[in-house]
C-alpha cells in the first residue's frame, strides 16, 4: 500500500554527513550524556548532517528499545538545521517499517536501509527489489539505500538500483564499496529517476523537518525567556518560550542522489557525480572532510585533492584497518566521546592508540 511517500517531506542530500558512533559505559550500557555532548558538538560544525545508528553506530548490537532511546537522545541534542538520518535496517520489512515510523514521530529527515542478509543465497535481486519497495511504500520518511558489501555481502546490481530509483520515496544511496567507477555507473543509471522538489534555505542548504516545525522549541526551560507586553502591563511576568522565527525557504529540483561512504575517495566520488559523502572519518574529524567538499564546491580541484590526500593515510589505517575500535579512539583523541565498542569487538592496544595519535597529529578538529 503506497502511503508513506504521499505525505513525507523530501530531503536534500548534499555535503558531508558524519556516520556517528554510539558511546557506551565500560559495562556496555549506552552513555546517553555523551551522545548528547557529541551531537551538540557536531551541530556546531559545518557538517550537512549526521547518520545515527549506521554501521559506525554499532546498530546491530542494540536491541529495539535501545535503538529507540538512541534515536530520541540524538535528535533532542541536535540543532534543527542539521539533517538527521536514522539507520533502521532490519532483516524483515515489518520491523524496518516499525523503526522508520518511530523515527518519523521524532522528526528525523530520512532513513537509511541496508539489504537483509541473514538468509544469504535466498536473498535474490527480486527479493531485494521487493524488500526496498515494500519499505518505501509504507515508510513515512524518505528512504536512502545502503550498499556496504564489507558487512552485508548481498549483491546490489547497478540495474537494480536504477529500478529502485524510480520509486518516489527512494531518494538516494550511500555506496560504501569504495569503488569510484561504481559511483559513476550508479549516477548514470539513475539519471532518469523522477525529479523531486525539495525545500531549501535561502543559501540552498537543506531545510529540515525540525526547522519547518510550526511550534519549534529549544527546550521548555532553556528557551523560557519571552514575556509579552500584555503580561508585563497586567503585572504578570511569567516566562514563556520565545516564538519561533519563520524559516524562509525556496524550492529546488533534484534527482536521485548518490553519496559515497568511503573517506578515501570523497574527492574522486564528487568528480564522478556524487552529491556528498556519509563517512566515519567525519565522526572524529568533520572539518577535515568538509574541507574537501568545500574546496571541490568552489571549483578549486587542486586544493580539494590536497585535502583528500591529507586524510588518506589516517583513513586507510584507522577506518579501514582498525575499524570500530580505531574510530572510537580517534573520537576520544579529537575531543568527542568514543569509548570502547561493544563485545566481541576489542578496544585498541596501547601501541595502536599511539599509532592513531600519530596519524591524527595534523588532523585535529
Amino acid at each position: 500500500m503506497l502511503r508513506g511517500w504521499l505525505y513525507n517531506k523530501q530531503m536534500l542530500l548534499e555535503g558531508v554527513f558524519a556516520a556517528v558512533t554510539t558511546p557506551f559505559y565500560p559495562d556496555e550500557r549506552i552513555y546517553f550524556r555523551k551522545i548528547e555532548a557529541n551531537m551538540a558538538r557536531y551541530s556546531r560544525s559545518l557538517l550537512a548532517g549526521m547518520v545515527v545508528l549506521g554501521s559506525t553506530g554499532e546498530a546491530v548490537t542494540l536491541n529495539d528499545a535501545e535503538t529507540r532511546d538512541v534515536f530520541r537522545a540524538s535528535i533532542e541534542a541536535t540543532a534543527p538545521d542539521k539533517v538527521l538520518i536514522a539507520g533502521v535496517g532490519r532483516e524483515s520489512v515489518r520491523t524496518t517499517i516499525e523503526l522508520a515510523e518511530f523515527a518519523a514521530t521524532l522528526n528525523y529527515d530520512a532513513v537509511v536501509v541496508r539489504p537483509p542478509s541473514y538468509y544469504g543465497g535466498q536473498i535474490s535481486p527480486s527479493a531485494i527489489l521487493h524488500y526496498f519497495r515494500s519499505i518505501a511504500d509504507r515508510s513515512p520518511l524518505p528512504v536512502v539505500l545502503y550498499h556496504i558489501p564489507k558487512f552485508v555481502p548481498i549483491e546490489m546490481p547497478i540495474e537494480l538500483i536504477g529500478e529502485l530509483a524510480q520509486h518516489p520515496n527512494i531518494i538516494g544511496i550511500k555506496d560504501s564499496s569504495g569503488n569510484v567507477e561504481r559511483i559513476r555507473e550508479t549516477v548514470a543509471a539513475t539519471q532518469n529517476a523522477p525529479r523531486r522538489t525539495v525545500q531549501v534555505t535561502q543559501v540552498f542548504e537543506a531545510a529540515t523537518a525540525r526547522m519547518m516545525a510550526p511550534h519549534r522549541e529549544t527546550g521548555a526551560e532553556a528557551g523560557a525567556t519571552f514575556v509579552s507586553a500584555g503580561d508585563l502591563a497586567g503585572g504578570s511576568a511569567v516566562a514563556t518560550a520565545p516564538p519561533a522565527v519563520p524559516v524562509k525557504t525556496r524550492s529546488r529540483e533534484v534527482g536521485f542522489e548518490v553519496l559515497t561512504g568511503a573517506d578515501r575517495s570523497i574527492f574522486d566520488s564528487l568528480q564522478a557525480g556524487a552529491s556528498g559523502a556519509i563517512v566515519a572519518f567525519a565522526a572524529f574529524a568533520p572539518q577535515a572532510c568538509q574541507e574537501i567538499y568545500l574546496a571541490w564546491k568552489d571549483h578549486d580541484l587542486k586544493l580539494a585533492e590536497e585535502k583528500q590526500q591529507r586524510i588518506l593515510a589516517a583513513g586507510n589505517r584507522i577506518v579501514g584497518g582498525m575499524g570500530l575500535a580505531g574510530i572510537k579512539y580517534a573520537c576520544d583523541f579529537n575531543g568527542y566521546y568514543g569509548g570502547s565498542p561493544r563485545a566481541p569487538i576489542l578496544p585498541l592496544t596501547a601501541e595502536q592508540k599511539a599509532e592513531v595519535e600519530q596519524l591524527l597529529a595534523e588532523v585535529r578538529n
